[in-house]
């Protein structure tokens, strides 16, 4: 099964050309009347929608012909830049829906409608034919630090001033085949509240759920949003994916083999992150798996999660033009009582960079039936730094796989051997006469052999060695940590190890 990402966002709405019609053919001067506008007004727009038919948005027919390469020929205005900083997308292959955009201001919002006019295409190229998004520009320079374009996807250039994984509203029935929805941000109010900050509100319409979405979002030392969904049910969910992020895992240290490009590794983030309800920390490297696989962690009031890049070595990446070492992480902070649940990881395999095949997100105990109301408000922190890092507990820094055995013997048959490393201050002074030992368990595989011990030559760095048999068609679970007797030194890491 293929699976749109955020470089090809595939809307279920038929084909209908749109251009032409009277939204298209307001002047770009043409003053539209202020209309009041409040975030509770919103909330009610959503729950009316919600007791309506769904009625898929149109798509414009000729945006098919607009490629990535001609998309990027055409060129917001910057004299048309609207409140202080936010620049319109064109429509494109890849985002062929065209939203509506209205500035708020003062409790009134103000809509503004398209034209050509609002851009400048290169002669010869396709003209713009509507409006697919925006962004907001980073004061005084031609970057920007927030996007949203495509379904209910946007992201954040984070801390280093470069894109990487996505976020989107919903996930709906991701991971289920044939089923999985991409509701429709459909129209924007967006508001400057400071030099750098914007509160985006958006209207979400799809065939199973509508929803008001209120995004603050701040842009100092990375970028902080606070997020504010409420949601309602046109009909039964079986998956309600809250919070989700996308991302982009083809291969690392860890998966050598899959390396047919030159560089060393490519990947937008490199493993999920979870502080649970118990305060435990856990880490879960990404993998570019050999088929579909679906991980689910229950937790309850999780503390947060999500995906993070932890290696940041240049040296690791050699990529000088998408800089993989300065993508962003996008860490979810949950407010107030999420209750049961589980952090669910679906990811599938990709052969290409330009394929995002990795989704989190967090799905309630209790599947959403039609007509509920549900709120859910939580933070995104986008930046450099790991949220996760504890002076008192060691996390993981590097994990590798390959044949099983003793190096130099013949490999062991039917396993695979587990390397993983830890650091942290609180290994500072241990050495094998410390009683450090490895913590490890198996699910659905055999632990064959495991040691634990100190890294030569570096500090504060332990290593864990397991040698796995995987048993059935899948892969062996394995969740392992370092402990000195009853206590923890480190954060878990839970790893699916395939055979062959």
């Amino acid at each position: 099964m293929r699976y749109p990402t955020r470089r090809e966002i595939v809307a279920t709405a038929g084909l209908a050309a749109l251009f032409g019609g009277p939204f298209a053919a307001m002047a770009r001067k043409t003053q539209s009347p202020a209309q009041p506008f409040s975030w509770e007004a919103l909330q009610e727009r959503a729950a009316t929608l919600a007791r309506q038919p769904y009625r898929a948005p149109e798509r414009v027919a000729a945006a098919a012909a607009i490629d990535y390469d001609a998309v990027g020929s055409i060129r917001y205005r910057p004299e048309e830049t609207l409140a202080g900083g936010i620049r319109l997308f064109p429509l494109g292959r890849y985002a062929p829906t065209p939203v509506k955009i209205n500035i708020v201001e003062n409790g009134q919002a103000h809509a503004v409608p398209f034209s050509r006019d609002l851009f400048q295409a290169v002669s010869g190229h396709a003209p713009p034919l509507g409006i697919a998004g925006f962004r907001a520009m980073v004061p005084g320079k031609e970057s920007d630090w927030m996007a949203f374009q495509g379904a209910s996807y946007f992201r954040t250039a984070g801390s280093q001033d470069q894109y990487g994984l996505s976020a989107r509203g919903i996930a709906i029935n991701t991971g289920i085949s044939g089923r999985e929805e991409f509701p429709d941000f459909t129209e924007f109010w967006i508001e400057r509240t400071g030099a750098d900050a914007y509160t985006v509100y958006a209207l979400m319409d799809g065939a199973s759920v509508t929803g008001a979405y209120r995004i603050a979002s701040h842009h100092q030392n990375g970028v902080q949003q606070d997020v504010s969904a409420v949601l309602h049910l046109r009909r039964d969910v079986e998956r309600l994916g809250i919070a989700p992020a996308t991302s982009m895992f083809w291969y690392g240290e860890g998966n050598r083999g899959a390396a047919v490009d030159w560089r060393p590794e490519i990947h937008d983030s490199d493993g999920l992150a979870l502080l649970t309800g118990r305060g435990e920390r856990i880490w879960r490297p990404l993998v570019n798996p050999p088929h579909e696989t679906l991980d689910s962690f229950a937790d309850e009031n999780p503390r947060g999660f999500g995906l993070l890049q932890r290696d940041r070595d240049f040296d690791h990446y050699q990529d000088d033009g998408a800089f993989y070492d300065r993508r962003p992480n996008l860490w979810v902070e949950p407010r107030g009582q999420w209750g049961r649940g589980n952090v669910v990881l679906f990811a599938f395999p990709t052969a290409a960079e330009t394929v995002d095949n990795i989704v989190s997100f967090w799905v309630p105990a209790e599947a959403p039936k039609a007509g509920q109301r549900l709120q859910f408000d939580y933070g995104l922190r986008w930046g450099s730094d790991d949220p996760t890092l504890s002076q008192a507990t060691a996390h993981v820094v590097d994990s590798w796989t390959g044949v099983a055995g003793r190096p130099g013997d013949a490999p062991t048959k039917g396993a695979r051997k587990l390397v993983v490393d830890f650091e942290g201050t609180g290994l500072a002074g241990l050495d094998r006469s410390s009683g450090v030992s490895p913590a490890i368990d198996v699910a659905r595989g055999k632990l064959i052999a495991s040691a634990a011990y100190p890294v030569v030559g570096q500090k504060n760095r332990w290593r864990i060695t397991a040698d796995i048999a995987p048993e059935g068609n899948g892969p062996a679970d394995v969740r392992l940590f370092l402990k000195r007797g009853d206590r923890a030194l480190s954060e878990t890491l839970l790893f699916p190890v395939f055979n062959g």
